[in-house]
C-alpha cells in the first residue's frame, strides 16, 4: 500500500474512498459531486491552512473546542514528555496516574456546585451516556426502580450515540436512527422568537417554560421522572441564551419533584462564557455537570461526568448492594489527555483568557448586532460569551421561515468560506453560528464581521 501520495488530488481521491464522514452526504460526497474535502494540515492562532496553502479564519473554533488557538507549543510539548515516560495505563480497580489526580483535583475546584468526583470518558456523548447510567444507579440504589425518565429540550445538544442521541433533541439525529430510545422526553425550546406569544416579555415566556416542564412531569407521573438535562446556553439547536430567569423558573421546578438537574457544560465549560462555567453565569446549581471539549482544546480527546456530593453518597451506598461498579472504558483517565488538559488549563489560567472572554464578548455581540440587525431577512441576531448567532428568515415580521429546500443557511455559510472565514450553518434553521476561540482580538472581530457582512450581502441580495 502506497502512503507517499503528495498530491492533494490524490489524497481527497482516497479520502473519498475511505472516510465516513460525520454530518455529510454520503452518495454526494463519495460520488465528488458534493466537491471535494478540504484537507486542513496546519494551523496557528485562530486560523487554518489547508494543503494548498489557502489562510482561513477559523470563526468557530473547530467545534467550539480550539480555546487557546492552534499550534500550542506547550501543550504538544507537554503530551510528548508524557508519552515517553508514560503513554498509556488503564484507571480500572483503583489504578491511576499522576496527570489524572491533578486534574480532578483542579477541574472540581472549578466547576459549579459541591462536585466531588468525576468519571473521564473521551467525549461529550460518553459523558452523557456515562450521566444515565449513574442517574438509574442512584435511583435503583434509592429503591426507586420506576424514577428512570430523563427529561431534555428539543433542540437541545448532548451527542451522537444511541442514549445520548435520543436527549439530543434535533430531528437530524433521530430520523433514520430510530430515536429516541429509553426513557427520554422533550420539552419546549426556550427560545423566545420564535416561540413566545405576541406581547409576552421574557420573564413571562420563562415561566411558559417551566409551566410546560411541569405539566410534562404531572403527565408522566413525578415518580418517574428522574433528570432534567440541559445545557446553559443551547449551542448546536442554535446558539440560544435562555429568556430571562429561565433556569430560576425551571430550578424551581426540579427541587419540588426531586429531580436531579445535568449541566451539560460541554460548550459552555472552561471559559467560553466570561466565567469558567455556564452555570456560574446563570445561577444553575447542578448536580451532575458534563464536560468535553474546551478541557484541552481539541488537542486530544477528554471528556469527564462529574458527579456532585448528593449522588456521589448515593453511588457510595451503592456498594453494598452491587459490589463493583460495573461501568468503564478502556481509555478512561487517559494520561496523555489529562496532560493535554492540564498544559491547556495552564494557557487559560496564566494569560486570563476567562478574563479576556469576559471584556472582548459584549464587544463581540455588540458589533454582530449592528453589522446584521435590520438587514433584509434577518430574523434575530443573539449571542452570550463567545457563542454568536444570526439567524434568516423569509419573513422575519411574520416568523415565517424559508422553505428548508432552499438550504440559505447552508449557501450562507459557503459563501462565508469564499470569503476565507469558517462558520456553520446550525441545523434546525438558516442560521450561522459563531464560536471564536477565546484568544480572539478586536481586530479579529473586526476582521470575522467583515467577512461574514460581505458574504451575506452577496447571498440576500440573490434571495
Amino acid at each position: 500500500m502506497n502512503h507517499d501520495l503528495t498530491s492533494t488530488a490524490d489524497l481527497q481521491k482516497l479520502d473519498r474512498a475511505t472516510i465516513l464522514h460525520p454530518f455529510t452526504e454520503l452518495k454526494r460526497f463519495s460520488s465528488g459531486e458534493a466537491g471535494e474535502p478540504r484537507i486542513i494540515s496546519g494551523g496557528a492562532g485562530i486560523r487554518v491552512r489547508d494543503r494548498d496553502g489557502n489562510e482561513l479564519l477559523d470563526a468557530f473554533a473547530g467545534r467550539y473546542c480550539v480555546n487557546v488557538g492552534y499550534g500550542r507549543r506547550e501543550i504538544a510539548d507537554a503530551i510528548h514528555r508524557q508519552a515517553l515516560e508514560l503513554p498509556y495505563y488503564p484507571a480500572y480497580a483503583g489504578y491511576s496516574t499522576e496527570p489524572a489526580i491533578h486534574l480532578a483535583e483542579r477541574v472540581l475546584a472549578m466547576t459549579p456546585g459541591r462536585m466531588k468526583r468525576i468519571y473521564y470518558g473521551l467525549s461529550g456523548s460518553d459523558a452523557n451516556e456515562t450521566q444515565l447510567k449513574i442517574v438509574w444507579y442512584y435511583n435503583n440504589v434509592l429503591g426507586r426502580p420506576e424514577k428512570k425518565k430523563i427529561i431534555s429540550r428539543w433542540r437541545g445538544y448532548h451527542g451522537g450515540t444511541v442514549m445520548s442521541g435520543s436527549l439530543t433533541g434535533l430531528d437530524t439525529h433521530h430520523r433514520a436512527f430510530d430515536l429516541p430510545q429509553g426513557p427520554i422526553l422533550h420539552t419546549i425550546t426556550p427560545h423566545y422568537y420564535w416561540h413566545a406569544e405576541p406581547g409576552m416579555d421574557e420573564r413571562e415566556f420563562s415561566r411558559v417554560c417551566a409551566a410546560r416542564l411541569e405539566a410534562l412531569i404531572q403527565t408522566e407521573g413525578p415518580d418517574t421522572v428522574a433528570a432534567f438535562i440541559g445545557e446553559p446556553v443551547l449551542a448546536t439547536g442554535g446558539l440560544i441564551p435562555p429568556p430571562q430567569g429561565y433556569w430560576e423558573e425551571i430550578q424551581q421546578v426540579l427541587r419540588r419533584y426531586d429531580i436531579l438537574l445535568i449541566a451539560d457544560e460541554v460548550v459552555c465549560g472552561f471559559g467560553r462564557m466570561g466565567k469558567p462555567f455556564g452555570s456560574h453565569v446563570y445561577g444553575i446549581e447542578p448536580d451532575l455537570v458534563t464536560v468535553g471539549k474546551g478541557i484541552t482544546s481539541g488537542y486530544l480527546p477528554l471528556s469527564g461526568a462529574i458527579i456532585g456530593e448528593k449522588v456521589w453518597k448515593v453511588l457510595e451506598q451503592g456498594s453494598d448492594t452491587y459490589g463493583v461498579f460495573g461501568h468503564g472504558y478502556t481509555f478512561s483517565a487517559h494520561p496523555l489527555c489529562a496532560t493535554a488538559a492540564l498544559a491547556n488549563l495552564d494557557i487559560i489560567e496564566r494569560e486570563h483568557l476567562t478574563e479576556h472572554v469576559a471584556e472582548i464578548a459584549p464587544y463581540f455581540l455588540q458589533r454582530l448586532k449592528e453589522t446584521f440587525s435590520g438587514r433584509p431577512y434577518v430574523a434575530e441576531v443573539r449571542g452570550a460569551g463567545l457563542l454568536g448567532a444570526i439567524e434568516f428568515a423569509q419573513d422575519p415580521s411574520q416568523r415565517a421561515r424559508f422553505d428548508p429546500a432552499h438550504k440559505v443557511g447552508l449557501q450562507l455559510a459557503a459563501a462565508c468560506l469564499e470569503e476565507r472565514v469558517i462558520v456553520r450553518a446550525m441545523p434546525h434553521g438558516d442560521i450561522l453560528g459563531l464560536a471564536p476561540a477565546l484568544i480572539v482580538t478586536r481586530e479579529d472581530v473586526d476582521e470575522i464581521i467583515s467577512r461574514v457582512a460581505r458574504a451575506v450581502e452577496r447571498v440576500t441580495r440573490k434571495l
